[in-house]
């Protein structure tokens, strides 16, 4: 029997986001400035096809019965991989500081990597609970879960954006974990991760020059650890009212990627303590709120996909918001209906709009 959404969920989201204009229209000031000569042209950007884009696929998401997209699991997840190879299709991607993550067709760039991460947890889900007589057979499903995610990941981490790879892969072991993954299939899991992150760092060499930033970040202070200097300085000078919105010093061709990654440490400067522990409770009562659904879910596909949303969701704000004040290493993945980037918001309030579906049902 369908009942009404969970409105403390969709309270919180709306706030968050609300909180996350906010914060853009502040840090995108001195980049739009700089790139288009008016000071409001990357806000209004995001406003158009950002929110306004990703509002109508969140109203979709949520009118549609989410049974619905178990038939559509593995089609929609052709499609994001077709769009990944893409990627690596000279004539049609975009390529920004070194990395090809983008597509552009006839001006409409799109991030395929943000749908993966949907379109990965619904396949999973759909995958898994049509498995559950045989979840404890090795040869029958973890391989092939290791399979499945080793070709999805291995698309993401030749962009590269090995930020994405960890999220996609941390999201893919908490659905496993709930589906009922034994301690030894977790403890090859772990290893697998480790080894992959080893490999990782062998094929690129220059990552590693983030976790020796992590660990020592007065090393080379105007080369690698520049970012997390900046971003430490701007979180630490926000006091514990901040300096005022609109007054952040940092976001002036200072702290790199203002509006994107290191958003959150403009918002600290400008919002102080007290803002940034507000924003950080916010996504705690979405992790909350999101568990709640999934825990409540009265079927099994329901269930690992709200798990899969919410972990997502919270897993990425907090290793963007760990990255920013030094407890992570820095990722470059952005902050949930906060940062700029419109494949991101599209998508994750498509994701949302799921989760919300599934409330209605609970």
């Amino acid at each position: 029997m369908k009942k009404k959404p969970d409105y403390i969920l969709l309270g919180t989201i709306i706030i968050t986001l609300l909180l996350g204009l906010a914060a853009l229209l502040s840090a995108s000031v001195a980049e739009s400035q700089k790139d288009s000569g008016g000071i409001y042209s990357y806000f209004i950007h995001q406003l158009i096809y950002g929110v306004g884009i990703g509002i109508i696929f969140g109203f979709i998401a949520y009118k549609v019965h989410y049974k619905k997209l178990r038939p559509l699991a593995l089609p929609i997840l052709l499609i994001s991989l077709f769009f990944l190879i893409l990627v690596f299709v000279p004539q049609v991607s975009s390529e920004s500081g070194g990395a090809k993550r983008w597509i552009s067709i006839y001006g409409f760039t799109f991030q395929p990597s943000e749908l993966a991460k949907l379109a990965f947890i619904i396949y999973l889900a759909a995958w898994l609970e049509a498995r559950r007589k045989t979840f404890k057979n090795w040869n029958a499903s973890f391989v092939p879960f290791l399979i499945i995610v080793s070709i999805l990941g291995g698309l993401v981490a030749f962009q590269p954006d090995l930020g994405t790879l960890g999220i996609i892969s941390l999201t893919a072991a908490s659905i496993y974990l709930v589906a009922g993954a034994s301690l030894a299939q977790m403890g090859a899991i772990v290893v697998s991760g480790i080894g992959l992150l080893a490999a990782l760092i062998k094929i690129y060499p220059h990552k590693m020059d983030r976790i020796t930033s992590f660990l020592n970040s007065s090393h080379d202070p105007l080369g690698i650890s520049y970012q997390i200097n900046q971003a430490l300085l701007a979180v630490g000078s926000g006091g514990l009212l901040g300096v005022g919105l609109g007054k952040s010093v940092q976001k002036y061709s200072f702290l790199p990627e203002p509006m994107k990654d290191s958003i959150f440490a403009v918002w600290s400067e400008e919002a102080g303590f007290l803002g940034a522990i507000f924003l950080i409770g916010l996504f705690l009562v979405i992790a909350f709120r999101g568990l709640r659904i999934a825990r409540r879910s009265k079927d099994r596909f329901g269930q690992l996909v709200a798990v899969g949303i919410t972990f997502w969701m919270i897993s990425q704000a907090f290793v963007n918001i760990g990255s920013m004040i030094g407890l992570l290493p820095l990722t470059g993945i952005p902050l949930p209906l906060v940062s700029y980037g419109g494949s991101s918001m599209v998508v994750t309030l498509a994701g949302f709009g799921v989760l919300l579906n599934i409330s209605k049902y609970t």
